[in-house]
């Protein structure tokens, strides 16, 4: 598929979705994907190859999680190819993402996004998110197609401050995993989200503490 074809669906879902981006961030955000199919044949980075399909489930599905970010540094666990990060962070100059994971071919993948990107605003981190030892909690952490709720918060808990939450990006609603939840977390809220092109169903659950445990 040609990068006019790209271009073309960027435009049409950014419409659908109400939001106005510049041409420099439309450019980069289809930069990003060409960056992310070349590498995807060697790294593995993504299950999506159907060329047409790749603006809709990577570039507007990451642009879906925009209305709930609130926090000015997200930490992005088991960021694999760079979704929903890099996206998110070409859009929001102002916020600082970290983009954390355990492959290092995947961490020199999202290094050299950013170089060739010119994204002074994320910094990518090479470890387990189990072994990470913030100075500061984040506030926000997004996760999309990482692992199960219940291991999600076991490995990640730490790096959330008090009062932070977690953001998890899913397909079907995960009742099993939502019930399988730590008694000390809870599923906060939950929304439906609307991506232009995606025909499969897309869920964001946003999971914090239960303030209510110990009290």
């Amino acid at each position: 598929m040609s990068k006019s074809l790209w271009h073309d669906q960027l435009v049409t879902g950014l419409a659908e979705m109400h939001l106005m981006l510049s041409a420099d961030q439309q450019a980069r955000l289809l930069d990003f994907l060409g960056l992310l199919v070349k590498w995807n044949r060697a790294y593995n980075l993504t299950a999506v190859r159907e060329p047409s399909e790749m603006v809709s489930r990577q570039l507007l599905d990451s642009l879906s999680l925009l209305p709930w970010l609130s926090s000015d540094a997200l930490l992005d666990v088991g960021a694999g190819g760079g979704l929903p990060g890099i996206p998110l962070a070409i859009v929001r100059p102002d916020q600082r993402f970290t983009l954390l994971d355990s492959n290092s071919k995947k961490t020199r993948f999202l290094t050299q996004c950013v170089l060739e990107l010119k994204l002074n605003n994320v910094d990518v981190v090479h470890g387990r998110a189990e072994d990470c030892e913030p100075g500061v909690g984040y506030t926000q952490i997004s996760s999309r197609a990482f692992t199960a709720l219940d291991k999600l918060v076991h490995w990640c808990g730490h790096l959330l401050t008090p009062a932070g939450h977690f953001l998890a990006m899913k397909g079907q609603f995960p009742d099993d995993e939502v019930q399988a939840l730590p008694g000390s977390w809870r599923l906060k809220a939950h929304h439906a989200l609307e991506v232009p092109g995606c025909a499969g169903e897309r869920h964001l659950l946003i999971i914090d503490r239960d303030q209510d445990i110990g009290e």
